[in-house]
C-alpha cells in the first residue's frame, strides 16, 4: 500500500534529519564506537566504522572484520543485491545454544563508490541482544529489510515499517 511522503522531523541541535541525506546513498567514515551484544558475549567493538546514509533511512553501520569476532560468523548461501553497493553475502551469527541465520551480511566486491565497505560486516540491530552507539543502546530500523541504527541524535520519520515503500 502507498503511503504519501511523511513530513520531516526538524533536528533539533546535534541531531540529523535522515531526510538530509543523499540518494543515492553514500558510504562515510565514523569514529563513534560502536559495540554489539549477542547472547552475552561482545561480538564487535570498533570506533573505526563506516556509515551508510541514505534519505530517508538511519544509518547502517558497517563494521571492519577485524573489529569483529569472526568466530562467531558462518557464511551461508544466502545472497542480496544492492543497486548502488553490489551483491551482499550473509553470515548467521553463532553465540552459545543462540543461533541466528542470515543476521549479518558483506559486500566483498562492493561497487566502486562503496570500496570502503569491502572489509567490513553490518547486522540488523533487532536481532541482537544489544547495538550501542557512544554508550546508547541503538533501537533497530523497523522491518526485517534495510537493519538502520536509530539513536537519539538521528530523526525520521524513518523508511521501513509498514506502509513505507512508497516513499
Amino acid at each position: 500500500m502507498f503511503s504519501p511522503r511523511p513530513q520531516r522531523i526538524e533536528p533539533q541541535p546535534g541531531q540529523e534529519s535522515v531526510w538530509d541525506y543523499p540518494r543515492p546513498a553514500i558510504a562515510q567514515p565514523s569514529t563513534k564506537h560502536i559495540q554489539v551484544v549477542c547472547n552475552g558475549v561482545a561480538i564487535a567493538d570498533s570506533r573505526n566504522t563506516i556509515r551508510v546514509l541514505e534519505t530517508s533511512h538511519p544509518p547502517v553501520y558497517y563494521i571492519p572484520i577485524a573489529d569483529v569476532q569472526m568466530q562467531y560468523l558462518s557464511l551461508t548461501d544466502r545472497h542480496s543485491l544492492c543497486e548502488w553497493k553490489g551483491v551482499a553475502n550473509y553470515y548467521t551469527i553463532t553465540v552459545g545454544d543462540t543461533v541466528l541465520p542470515n543476521v549479518a551480511w558483506q559486500y566483498p566486491e562492493p561497487t566502486e563508490s562503496f570500496n570502503a565497505i569491502r572489509d567490513a560486516i553490518a547486522l540488523y540491530p533487532s536481532r541482537m541482544e544489544a547495538c550501542y552507539v557512544d554508550g546508547e543502546k541503538a533501537q533497530a530500523q523497523a522491518g526485517d529489510f534495510y537493519g538502520g541504527w536509530i539513536t537519539s541524535d538521528i530523526v525520521g520519520p524513518f523508511k521501513g515499517g509498514s506502509g513505507t515503500w512508497g516513499w
